[in-house]
């Protein structure tokens, strides 16, 4: 009887302490001091500036305070910032990003600090921006996508390794062919370029406005290195983070990116991204490369 009694108080303690890692949030085991299972984690720990201090930052699971599954970030207003599958505390996997609004910006698989296979961006009011095809190893290849903002196809090509190639096709908005250009691993042949006038009036221009204004460089976080000028705010710049990590690299305006690559990373300091800014506008991600890691 007694030893009934003692494997019933076993089997009790066993399931305590599975109840206490598989149900509980924001638990760690106390043997080993790792976490495990739900966690969500609010700004009172984070402490990211523009957040309330109960504001939620993240949520999902560990295994061994690794990160498993699908983790989500949250802007300060409370919506969804991204969705990312994480394996062994890394992302791979499919992944989401969205605007402020709750609006979907981006979507694909995300492996090795890289997007692999089909990718889709979309503007703010639905519609795809562009779809893009990457190798495994993050590079451009085969049918590339842009569209305008109406639905309409913007431009579209073949690209090998990372590069132009063949024959691309540029549309206007209303949908006329606008222009032929031919690459040759990457480079425009001017000769076998070709400009068409459109058959069909065009429709008003819209004001152009930029959807995701450029960052604005915070001097207190973002330094340039010992070899560079002291950064004032204009012209060109490489600007680092804690750890040596870069954070933006081109022209400025008023400490505003105009030109250039803002690196994105996660509140693991893991780069997530490279925003791409041409003319003071949000024109896209730059594959990461090994060298940016």
């Amino acid at each position: 009887m007694k030893g009934l009694l003692l494997l019933a108080l076993i089997c009790q303690g066993a399931l305590a302490q599975s109840t206490n890692s598989d149900t509980l949030q924001n638990y760690t085991d106390p043997a080993t001091g790792l976490k495990q299972g739900y966690w969500i984690v609010y700004n009172s720990v984070k402490k990211l500036p523009n957040y309330p201090a109960e504001a939620k930052v993240e949520e999902g699971k560990f295994t061994d305070s690794k990160k498993i599954g699908i983790w989500k970030m949250y802007f300060p207003n409370g919506n969804v910032k991204s969705e990312i599958a994480y394996i062994e505390n890394r992302p791979k996997g499919y992944a989401k990003m969205y605007y402020e609004s709750g609006k979907l910006q981006e979507e694909g698989n995300w492996e090795n600090n890289r997007w692999v296979g089909d990718y889709k961006s979309y503007y703010d009011n639905g519609q795809a921006f562009y779809n893009f095809k990457y190798t495994n190893t993050g590079k451009r290849e085969g049918k590339q996508e842009y569209f305008y903002d109406n639905g309409k196809v913007m431009m579209t090509g073949e690209m090998k390794d990372g590069k132009e190639t063949g024959v691309w096709e540029g549309y206007y908005e209303n949908g006329d062919l606008r222009d032929k250009k031919s690459f040759n691993d990457g480079a425009l042949d001017p000769e076998n370029t070709e400009i068409y006038a459109p058959k069909q009036p065009l429709p008003p221009k819209k004001e152009e406005i930029s959807k995701e204004p450029p960052k604005i460089a915070d001097a207190t976080k973002e330094k340039t290195n010992a070899a560079q000028k002291p950064f004032d705010g204009n012209g060109y710049a490489k600007l680092f983070l804690a750890g040596a990590r870069i954070s933006k690299d081109g022209e400025f305006k008023n400490y505003r990116l105009i030109e250039g690559k803002d690196y994105i990373y996660n509140t693991d300091g893991i780069l997530e991204r490279i925003a791409v800014y041409k003319a003071g506008k949000y024109v896209g991600d730059a594959p990461i490369e090994d060298k940016d890691k």
